[in-house]
Parts: C-alpha cells; sequence; structure tokens
C-alpha cells in the first residue's frame, strides 16, 4: 500500500471507530474523496481493506458504514474469551523469556490517545496470544481484536481508563511470566468481560440517542 493509501486509511479507519461515521451510515467514493483530500485509488484501497476488516459494508448502492450488532459482538467476545484462554494456559508452560521482554517494552510505551491504544491493545492481546508458540490461536486472537474495534475505542476514550486497560495487562503478562495459567485466564477473563460490559452499556444509551445499533 503507497504512502497516500495508507494515510487514506488510516483517516478514514479513525472516523470510522470514533463514530464519527455512524453505524449503518452511506458512503460514496466521490464524498471520501473529497472529505479526506484523496484521489480514487487511495479511497477505493482503504474501502477494500476496512471492507475486509468488517467495518464497511458494500451492496448493490454502494458502501455503508457496518452496523453494530449487538449480538454479533457478543459471539465475538465468546469466541475471543476460549481462544486466548487456551492460549495463556499453553502461554503460562512455553512462554519465551525474551518474548515476555517485548511486551513488558510493548506495555511501556502505551499511546495517550483512543486511536492509539485500540492498536496497542490490539498488538498486546496478540503477542500474548503468540507467547502460546501456537500461531493459530495468535491470529483468531487478532482477527476478534479487529473485528471489536469499534467497542475496544470506547473502553480507551479516557486517562483513568487507559490506566486501567494497562494495570490489567501487566497483571495478566506477569501470571503468564509466574507460570500461573489459572490466574492470567482468569485476570484476562475479567478484562474482556470488564471492557465488553461498559461498551455495551454506552452503545445502548447510543442507540437511544438515535445511532443504528442492532440486536438484543
Amino acid at each position: 500500500m503507497t504512502t497516500q493509501s495508507e494515510g487514506t486509511y488510516e483517516r478514514l479507519r479513525s472516523r470510522i471507530l470514533a463514530l464519527d461515521l455512524a453505524p449503518g451510515e452511506r458512503i460514496s467514493e466521490r464524498g471520501l474523496e473529497a472529505d479526506l483530500a484523496a484521489s480514487r485509488t487511495p479511497v477505493r484501497a482503504a474501502l477494500s481493506r476496512l471492507h475486509s476488516e468488517g467495518l464497511v459494508r458494500r451492496d448493490e448502492r454502494g458502501w455503508s458504514i457496518a452496523p453494530l450488532d449487538l449480538a454479533e459482538l457478543r459471539h465475538v467476545e465468546e469466541l475471543r474469551e476460549a481462544v486466548e484462554s487456551a492460549a495463556l494456559r499453553l502461554a503460562a508452560v512455553r512462554a519465551d523469556p525474551a518474548a515476555v521482554a517485548r511486551l513488558d517494552a510493548l506495555l511501556d510505551r502505551q499511546p495517550d490517545d483512543p486511536e492509539g491504544g485500540v492498536r496497542w491493545g490490539e498488538e498486546f492481546h496478540a503477542e500474548l496470544g503468540a507467547l502460546s508458540g501456537n500461531p493459530l490461536l495468535a491470529d483468531a486472537i487478532r482477527t476478534a481484536m479487529t473485528t471489536l474495534s469499534r467497542t475496544r475505542w470506547l473502553e480507551v476514550t479516557t486517562p483513568a481508563s487507559r490506566a486501567g486497560q494497562l494495570a490489567d495487562h501487566r497483571a495478566i503478562l506477569d501470571a503468564v511470566r509466574a507460570g500461573d495459567a489459572e490466574s492470567a485466564v482468569a485476570r484476562a477473563v475479567a478484562h474482556a468481560r470488564a471492557g465488553a460490559e461498559h461498551a455495551e452499556r454506552l452503545l445502548r444509551g447510543d442507540r437511544a440517542r438515535g445511532l443504528r445499533v442492532v440486536g438484543a
């Protein structure tokens, strides 16, 4: 992807994650070209990439921002919990000290903005899964985290929420380092569920204000 295409993708993705472009909102290539000051090729490349991430949809009428489906998000959360728990049980036995040290370094570089926080969290959880020594588990975790990116944005919108996220991450990694699989799993499950519940409460409020949030 060219530098211009990457920049166009990043700007459009940020607007979607921040809900500046509302779930269900229709968008057009021509409109995005004007809004993002980009030519057609990078806009199309960005839309294609965002489509693969599940953030936009295409139909015979063009493009739209994917709606937020609470039922679907719960299913993804359940998948994340199951896969991450399996990965952590293996990581507590297999984790390479050098890889654990790299995750420590990642935690020391937590961004202070929501967009950076979403990517940082995604990277942490994927690399945490990689400590299992099973790349398929790590890939499944990364895919789930990408699908959950808009709700995860809601989890890191304030300094206090980002501080809580960092504390949770350190506690999970410390348990892996100590070889305490059950503690690592328990902490990771509590961390994921708390974030999901907080995001769902916010989304239900947004639905009351007219944002397109579907599902029970």
